[in-house]
């Protein structure tokens, strides 16, 4: 079965920081372009960012700077480091990967930026 499991979410103050992981089962990871999602309640799901299976990444406007995508082909991860979190980063974050024709999902992790 395909699976990814996400790690480090949780409740943080604004200006910490905190380093997401998701981990890839069942699938041949090196050809995914893998990505973070985030949905808070009232939005619509939207793009964090993304590194392909070359290492191109792609960051939304609101995370640039602050934000880094990483992965680790040997070990099926994928990461997001998270710095200077704000109280608007505070969302539902979502592992993804995809390929034509083929994506999937994680489950989510609660992020949570407040005092």
């Amino acid at each position: 079965q395909v699976q990814l499991v996400e790690s480090g979410g949780g409740l943080v103050q604004p200006g910490e920081s905190l380093r997401l992981s998701c981990a890839a089962s069942g699938i041949a990871f090196s050809v995914y372009t893998m990505g973070w999602y985030r949905q808070a309640p009232g939005k619509q799901r939207e793009l964090v960012a993304r590194i392909t299976r070359g290492g191109n990444t792609d960051y939304a406007a609101s995370v640039k700077g602050r934000f880094t995508i990483s992965r680790d082909n040997a070990k099926n991860t994928v990461s997001l480091q998270m710095n200077f979190l704000e109280p608007d980063d505070t969302a539902v974050y979502y592992c993804h990967a995809d390929r034509p024709g083929f994506e999937y999902w994680g489950q989510g992790t609660q992020v949570t930026v407040s005092q």
